[in-house]
């Protein structure tokens, strides 16, 4: 389980006051919604979770947001601020036996006149089968249900199941927040050894979660250290945070994107920015080329043919060099793509092209420009008055390459941009004469 206070007994709410040897992040859970860093965009007066506990009453909801921010302590805290039954499963653990128990339970308590609130930590990881158990249980008021995901509830859960939950986001908790955090457990614990320029880093260090900034912290107040560190000594002192960058998750996705946006978007800064992010997460570097081959020949195109060279170029010699030293080659064509002229005159044509060989069926091309292999096919025109080009004045012939039965198209309409222009130029001189020939 991945959240800033996760519970360890299922069905059971620990004591109002942690031991006094439990971990830093437990004895810093907070005890009121106020409490909670980083997400008053919900708990507060005017946050949806703030205005359903002042109307004492509460809709099912699914919990979305990055790990270490607060999901499970949300939800404990709700269930004491409007006086339900608290019980917790996660997905990670239970089965179905154990919902069935848990949903027999809340029967119970409600013939008793108490309202359950099921906390199901990691909700996405049941099936979706799993996913509808819960429904009737949910629509009949047995339980409200509060799910937590780090995953975009739109992939991962049941559209029935989301059309019965009210979806908050939980944000990532930033650097003021995390700098709260640090606060209360210096309140308790005394400063930490650290110098201001070592506190930040260890702040970012954390990458928005918060538990895990905690455990850092704890692990610092253990060592017994006599001279405050500076950056470069707690780096070496503490293990940094790996992103989060699931492969088949959102994350990777939504970096895909901010990449492929960057790139179309001539931003070479920030395209080298979201590369870094892919790669040091531990992206494949072969999966990112054949996203920058896409890149260049979807968004540039002929407005600089080199682009897709450069991208090719880069392919080899990551191949040749590996990693680290290939990653420069990488870094090369994402430069170029990003400073390149764009244009997806290519890939519209594209588009439109396919979308008249899916209407058009299968209309026969003119006769004349048929090969004639056999002497039947002779007989039947194919092949005849063909205009060879190459005999033509100009080498241009100027003949009509369209069924009878369609009208000629524009597809590809170059763009007034890089190396398109002068493509455009030709295009233009070629229909000019082509109309001089037709008369």
């Amino acid at each position: 389980m991945a959240d800033l206070f996760p519970d360890t007994l299922p069905e059971q709410a620990p004591p109002d006051e942690p031991r006094a040897d439990a971990p830093l992040a437990d004895r810093l859970r907070p005890r009121a919604l106020d409490e909670v860093v980083g997400q008053e965009h919900l708990t507060g007066a005017e946050g949806a979770i703030g205005r359903m506990v002042a109307a004492g009453k509460l809709s099912s909801m699914i919990l979305w947001g990055p790990p270490g921010t607060g999901k499970t302590s949300i939800a404990r805290l709700l269930a004491d601020a409007v006086g339900m039954r608290f019980v917790a499963i996660s997905a990670v653990f239970s089965g179905v036996a154990d919902l069935k128990k848990a949903f027999a339970e809340a029967d119970k308590a409600a013939g008793a006149g108490q309202r359950t609130l099921l906390f199901v930590d990691e909700i996405h990881r049941f099936n979706r089968a799993q996913q509808d158990g819960f429904l009737p249980f949910v629509e009949r008021g047995t339980v409200t249900l509060v799910g937590a995901t780090t995953e975009n509830p739109s992939f991962e859960l049941n559209a029935a199941l989301l059309s019965r939950a009210q979806v908050l986001i939980l944000h990532r908790l930033d650097a003021g927040a995390l700098g709260r955090l640090l606060d209360k457990a210096e309140a308790i614990e005394g400063p930490l050894p650290l110098t201001a320029e070592a506190r930040a880093a260890l702040v970012a260090s954390a990458d928005g979660d918060g538990r895990f900034l905690l455990n850092q912290a704890e692990t610092l107040y253990s060592a017994a250290i006599e001279e405050p560190l500076g950056p470069a000594e707690l780096g070496s002192f503490l293990q940094r945070r790996v992103a989060v960058y699931d492969k088949d998750r959102e994350g990777h996705y939504n970096l895909i994107s901010a990449w492929h946006k960057s790139l179309r978007g001539s931003d070479p800064q920030a395209a080298l920015y979201y590369l870094a992010r892919m790669l040091v997460a531990g992206e494949d570097p072969l999966f990112v080329l054949r996203r920058l081959v896409r890149a260049a020949v979807e968004d540039i195109g002929l407005a600089d043919p080199q682009a897709l060279a450069q991208c090719l170029a880069a392919k080899d010699a990551y191949e040749f060099l590996g990693s680290p030293e290939g990653e420069l080659a990488i870094v090369q064509a994402c430069l170029y793509c990003a400073a390149a002229p764009k244009s997806n005159a290519a890939y519209k044509a594209q588009k439109a092209a396919w979308r008249s060989a899916r209407e058009t069926g299968s209309l026969m091309p003119p006769p004349s420009i048929l090969n004639a292999p056999t002497r039947l096919m002779k007989d039947i025109g194919y092949g005849k008055d063909y205009a060879y080009d190459h005999d033509a004045e100009g080498g241009f012939s100027g003949a009509d390459y369209w069924p009878e039965e369609m009208e000629p198209q524009s597809y590809y309409q170059p763009v007034e941009r890089g190396f398109e222009r002068e493509v455009r130029k030709r295009l233009e001189y070629w229909e000019k004469r082509r109309r001089e020939l037709r008369g």
